[in-house]
């Protein structure tokens, strides 16, 4: 029958190009932001508190991840294509609410907007993508998701940079949003399809246990799924100290904004460009060690970036930092969707995406109070050591191997 239920890569290659292009632009919106904040902070408002300036990632980081939680359990009811697109009609608004900002607390509304439209649109795909693939490419497919996302963030990052650097710091970077963001609503709406069938076909067959309570199981209960939950935190934790701070510690060693841009944007490009291999990597081998190895290298960079000021070994300390996110990222993910019943997976996944996601706001609190308080360098270090502690708790209390049952 021509509407006959497949699962794999394979048989779905085109729908699942189309997502990856889909979060290449959801991924491009947040880096039109990951360069030149800190600056447009200082010179469009006047703040220089650096508890001032991360309150922008705090108010991404809260609604992104209540965001990422309610799409859990919004997608049995409405779907995840209709999702997908109404977080595409949150994003439109917020590059022209960036460019017209009459205060800093517009700017924090418009961090707001961003952190619901990312909760709901990288929600979205990376449901859709783990739907259509069924089991055996699960790690790949979140690879490539995560890959066409994060290689986004880190050439947006770029752009930006480069066009403030050139241009000024506003208006010309956040043109970048209105393209990104119109181009992917109208992607969803023409080409875009929900994949509930696909969810439905692979419940009937599938053998895991029905989680009790999928908030508790997911966040404390289960060993593997409460393992990777707090990963996924930490993770966050450490990725909001460096979109706020790592700026700030260039502009300390007297970096234009090109040479920020080009650090900042090694480090998430590393990470996209490291997951269209490391996904595949944790469908085949330990992802216990995959992850365990990924925190542990996060940890070990961020604690090495405050000594030194030379322009190539702070970008190798980026580009490390970079390769342990990718072995975790969709380590994350792939581990979650093999732990889960389909049916509960996009709720499971959503409780995931909820605690991590709280990590930017958790990160860029403790980050920015111990910098005013203590200075940079502290700050840095301690999110550098909660990094190592994270790696530990993996490998102490997350199962070698967990059942499928």
């Amino acid at each position: 029958m021509k509407d006959e239920v497949r699962l794999g890569l394979k048989e779905n290659w085109k729908q699942f190009v189309l997502l990856v292009i889909v979060n290449f632009f959801v991924g491009g919106m947040v880096g039109m932001e990951r360069t030149v904040f800190p600056q447009f902070a200082l010179q469009e408002f006047g703040i220089s508190s650096t508890s001032a300036i991360l309150s922008f990632i705090v108010s991404f980081g809260v609604s992104k991840a209540l965001a990422n939680y309610f799409s859990g359990l919004l997608t049995k009811k409405i779907g995840s294509k209709n999702l997908l697109f109404i977080g595409w009609l949150i994003a439109i608004p917020i590059p022209f609410i960036l460019i017209n900002a009459p205060s800093w607390n517009w700017v924090i509304f418009a961090n707001l907007l961003l952190g619901i439209s990312q909760g709901l649109t990288w929600s979205s795909t990376v449901v859709m993508k783990i739907d259509l693939v069924g089991e055996q490419n699960r790690g790949l497919a979140m690879g490539l998701n995560e890959f066409a996302g994060y290689i986004s963030v880190g050439v947006m990052a770029f752009f930006s940079g480069y066009i403030a650097n050139r241009y000024g710091i506003t208006p010309y970077p956040f043109y970048i949003g209105i393209v990104l963001s119109f181009t992917g609503l109208i992607l969803t709406i023409f080409w875009v399809k929900d994949t509930r069938r696909f969810v439905n076909k692979e419940n009937r067959t599938s053998n895991v246990a029905l989680l009790d309570q999928v908030f508790l199981e997911t966040t404390f209960k289960n060993k593997t799924l409460s393992s990777v939950t707090q990963a996924g935190l930490v993770n966050n934790l450490n990725d909001g100290m460096i979109w706020g701070l790592l700026p700030i510690l260039l502009i300390s060693f007297n970096y234009n904004q090109e040479n920020i841009g080009l650090v900042t944007a090694i480090y998430p490009a590393i990470w996209g460009i490291g997951q269209a291999f490391t996904g595949r990597l944790s469908d085949k081998y330990s992802k216990k060690a995959l992850l365990f190895w990924g925190m542990f290298l996060q940890g070990l960079a961020i604690l090495l970036l405050p000594t030194s000021d030379e322009l190539t070994v702070l970008a190798l300390f980026s580009a490390i930092l970079g390769l342990g996110t990718a072995l975790v990222y969709p380590t994350f993910l792939s581990t979650i969707a093999l732990a889960t019943k389909p049916e509960q997976r996009a709720e499971s996944i959503g409780v995931f995406r909820l605690w991590r996601d709280l990590g930017y706001a958790i990160g860029a609190v403790i980050s920015g109070f111990i910098a005013d308080i203590f200075g940079l360098e502290y700050a840095i270090i301690t999110i550098g050591i909660l990094t190592i502690a994270s790696s530990l708790i993996i490998k102490f209390r997350m199962p070698t191997d967990f059942p499928k049952k």
